[in-house]
């Protein structure tokens, strides 16, 4: 497999691995799970944010919230910088 094939390969699992994740946002936002971006409460159109990595080196990483019953509550996606 030449080079660029394997390129266009590896994107093709990437953004098949990033529509899974981004489906599995929405079952829990349907099933009542609050999804937060930068602590802002955010729709499905917004989940594409968390998969970007910025200028800076900065990127999303993702927190399960549980309640103290310990069923999830929330998830939140807060920038991270990698130094």
């Amino acid at each position: 497999m030449k080079k660029q094939e394997r390129n266009q390969e590896w994107e093709r699992r990437k953004r098949q691995q990033q529509r899974i994740f981004m489906e599995g946002l929405c079952r829990y936002r349907e099933k009542g799970i609050s999804i937060l971006i930068d602590g802002k409460e955010c729709t499905p159109d917004e989940y594409h944010k968390i998969f970007e990595i910025k200028e800076d080196g900065s990127f999303y990483m993702g927190d399960y919230i549980s309640a103290e019953t310990g069923v999830l509550a929330e998830i939140h996606f807060d920038r991270v910088y990698n130094r």
